[in-house]
This record gives C-alpha cells, structure tokens and sequence, in this order.
C-alpha cells in the first residue's frame, strides 16, 4: 500500500531534477503520472521530448502508470487542455505539482523586457494557468456534492524568499509564488483543495547555472541530491495533509522548515500623522543606522538552509 494509491498527479517540469524526483517519487506511492515537460533549455528554448518520455519509462519499470505531456505551461488555453487530457485518460485529477521553470539572470539595468516576460510567463503564470484550471475541475466536484481532496504544491525559491543579485525577473516570480500559494489556499479551501509550496535548494541544471558546479560527495548523503525535495511534496499530497494549506516550507537535504511570511519585527508608533522630519531621528528605531539594505544570507542560516554558493 502506497500513501498516494488510487491518485492522479501532474508534476510540471518533471524531465528533469527537482520535478523528475518528485514524479518517481509520487509514482512509487502509487499514484497515477502525467509527466509534464516541454524539454526546453534552461533559457526556455528548445524542446526535446525525451526527457519526459524517459521518466515515462522509468515509471512503468517501477510498475506504475504514466504518460508523457509536452504542454507548454505558458499557455492558457493549452494548460486547459493538459488538464483535461489527465482527467479523460486517468478518469481523474487529485494532485497538481508546479515545477517548470526556467532562468534568464541579468543584472537590473541589463535586462531586456523580454528576458523578464519570459521567466514570469513560466512561473508565475504557469503556476497560475495550472492551479485555475485544476482548480475549476475541483469546485465543479464540490459543487455536485462530491468529497474534493485536491492538491497542488507549487514551487518558490530562496532567490524570491531572501533576494539573489541577478535574478530579479526570477526572484520576482518566485516571491509571487509564494504569495499565490497563500490566497489561493484561502480561496479554495472550501473545495477541499489545499494549496502549498515548497523553496528547495538542490542541485539542478538551474541551480548549477547561477551558482557554478555543485559535486556530489563521493559517498554517503548527498545534501545537495534533488531526491530530497521529494518527500515534502509526497506527503502534502497525500489525504494526510489535509489540513495544512498555505504553508510555504524550505527543503534542504535533510532539513524541512516552516517559512513564515512578511512580519512586523519593530514598530513605531504615534497618535497623529508622521511629519516627514520628525521620522529623521524616529526612524533609527526601526532601522539603526539607517542600513537598509537586507543579508538573504542570515536569513537562509536563520531557516536552517545552507548556501548553494561555492567559496
């Protein structure tokens, strides 16, 4: 008995890495996969369908069920139709999982407007075109009276949770994410759709591009392994997880921690309207020193994360 048996999943971006373990992973808890990948470069161009045709294969060889699907997540209409096709041919749909994504990284003042579109239109609104339409089959569900357990895990980043230079566009996307996840699990919770994310630092064709080659220790436990993403999606899949929604969680190896949003850490206050002057002096209560600018890195040491930078 698996934890996923009977279920139906799709997993995005799952030819490769973080998304391919996740598939695999999935598959061996019984659920049903459609292998969603495009086969693209890192950059987003290209397409190649062997990388989902070969986690297919390595499904069925597991003595799972799945097919390949080539959809291109940026797309609407054809996101649609990729939901439908899950629900035609496997009778059902119980778990999405949004992992595409490409990188564009350029400084700020270097990037091209298309550079920016392009990482936006796979992650944010990849993101969003899969849960709606997911989304729209599970209300339609709960609206005639069945018993919804849908699920979808979508994937944020700590170059959106903490910053990254060179990855505005990606980082922009990735924060976006996260605050999706948190009104879409508002929105659908009383379909009996829970939504949340994962931030994973693993190594991947992405993750190696932005910050140099990762080596796999020679033996033992690979921190680094995407296979350690896995099992945090698994689970939020599962009839188990029903009630955390919302909830965006950081994987590294083998540390999970719950990443909690945007806080008030100190507080000035006043019975009356600020005077901009006045705020001179008041504001080195809330910022000493006046230095603003954020360390991501003593933010991902405070989750219990590790850098993926190399010294």
């Amino acid at each position: 008995m698996g934890l996923l048996d009977g279920k139906v999943a799709i997993v995005t971006g799952a030819g490769r890495g973080i998304g391919r373990e996740e598939a695999l992973l999935m598959a061996s808890e019984g659920a049903t996969i459609l292998v969603n990948d495009v086969g693209a470069s890192t950059s987003g161009e290209g397409s190649d369908q062997s990388p989902a045709e070969q986690v297919v294969e390595e499904i069925e060889k597991l003595g799972g069920t799945s097919a390949p699907d080539y959809t291109n997540v940026t797309s609407f209409a054809d996101t649609e139709k990729m939901i439908r096709s899950a629900i035609e041919k496997f009778g059902r749909l119980d778990i999405v999982v949004n992992n595409a994504g490409i990188l564009r990284d350029r400084m700020l003042v270097n990037m091209s407007e298309e550079e920016w579109d392009a990482v936006m239109a796979v992650h944010l609104k990849g993101t969003f075109n899969c849960a709606k339409h997911a989304a729209a089959y599970w209300r339609e569900l709960s609206k005639a009276g069945e018993d919804v357990r849908g699920r979808i895990i979508n994937t944020s980043s700590p170059s959106g949770l903490y910053g990254n230079v060179g990855q505005s566009n990606y980082g922009a996307a990735k924060a976006g994410i996260a605050s999706f996840t948190v009104i879409a699990a508002q929105e659908l919770k009383r379909y009996g759709v829970t939504v949340n994310a994962i931030s994973p630092s693993a190594r991947t064709r992405m993750t190696q591009q932005a910050f140099g080659e990762i080596a796999a220790p020679d033996e033992g436990f690979d921190p680094f392994g995407p296979e350690n993403i896995a099992p945090i999606v698994a689970y939020l899949a599962t009839d188990d997880a029903a009630g955390i929604t919302g909830q965006v969680f950081g994987v590294q190896g083998g540390s999970i921690s719950l990443l909690q949003g945007w806080v008030p850490s100190k507080v000035i206050r006043k019975d009356e309207t600020w005077e901009p002057a006045e705020l001179i002096d008041a504001i080195e209560e809330l910022v000493p020193g006046k230095q603003i600018e954020p360390d991501p890195m003593s933010a991902r040491l405070a989750a219990g994360e590790t850098s993926l930078r190399q010294s």
